[in-house]
């Protein structure tokens, strides 16, 4: 959603020999929905005429916070490891094994979200699709819920960087330009929704115990509501994690993020603010372990 190429980071390497595909393939994969939690029929609302800075400042907001966490670069350890591409538990999972019928989500939580990943690649791909979901939310904008989110998805030896960092963010100023009241709360008649939904992952290098992994995903931010002067709208961005396996799990130690790739608009009539605000309330958001 930000600009990440305009900021300069970015951590894992480049590759031009790995295309996009969501049926598996080697180190790619498509993320698989929970059961029971699906639904059907709701449209993509079209995107309406704008710039691609405009959707910067709509859709980049919901990490600036990312630009933020950039910062993260000089959080500890990072996702060196050795350059090749080795798989952590020395048995590369053939391509069935990471398309969207592979393993089963996990079944542990910290809080609200998914832990006790697998020690291999496919365990890295489901850590960085769910915590780009939780860092992406809109609980990332109560610093309550964040000091959670951050204990729960987090490094230890980084942790304390990104809070600072994010706490700094997460301002007054950044809320007004979102149409937030000035401590971050919905303004009374208006529901606001930051949404991050992963479309597939791939793995860019491992190691036993590093793994940098990018998530492209979509995104939704706004305030719902009639008269809304920020009117949701939707973004594509690909996230780069790099994890490290800490106490049994795999925990984020850097996080930056570029724009797209993003695909052609769809011609799907926008929605009403009252059909938005429905769907908000409505549909509850996904969880994204395999």
């Amino acid at each position: 959603m930000s600009p990440g190429d305009e900021r300069g980071y970015g951590s894992g390497p480049s590759r031009t020999d790995d295309g996009y595909s969501t049926i598996g393939g080697t180190r790619q994969t498509r993320t698989r929905l929970p059961d029971g939690e699906g639904g059907d029929g709701y449209g993509t609302p079209r995107r309406p005429a704008r710039s691609s800075r405009s959707l910067v400042t709509v859709v980049g907001v919901v990490v600036l916070l990312i630009a933020a966490i950039a910062f993260a670069n000089m959080g500890g350890g990072g996702g060196g490891g050795n350059n090749g591409r080795s798989g952590s538990s020395g048995t590369k999972p053939d391509s069935s094994s990471t398309a969207a019928t592979g393993t089963k989500p996990v079944t542990g939580k910290n809080g609200s979200i998914p832990s006790g990943f697998a020690h291999d690649e496919q365990g890295a791909q489901s850590a960085a699709a769910n915590y780009s979901v939780a860092l992406g939310s809109a609980e990332m904008f109560d610093k309550t819920k964040r000091d959670s989110i951050l204990n729960a998805v987090i490094a230890p030896s980084a942790v304390n960087g990104f809070r600072s960092t994010l706490d700094e963010a997460y301002s007054a100023r950044l809320f007004k330009n979102l149409g937030l009241n000035d401590d971050g709360s919905t303004p009374a008649g208006f529901t606001f929704i930051s949404r991050t939904t992963p479309i597939g992952t791939k793995v860019m290098k491992s190691s036993a115990d590093q793994a940098t992994v990018e998530v492209w995903c979509s995104g939704l931010i706004g305030l719902a509501g009639e008269g809304s002067t920020k009117p949701v709208s939707d973004g594509w961005f690909t996230i780069t994690m790099e994890l490290q396996w800490v106490n049994g799990d795999w925990k984020a130690v850097t996080h930056s993020q570029k724009d797209g790739p993003a695909p052609v608009g769809g011609d799907t009539r926008a929605s009403s603010a009252d059909e938005i605000a429905g769907a908000v309330n409505g549909f509850g958001g996904f969880t994204y372990a395999r």
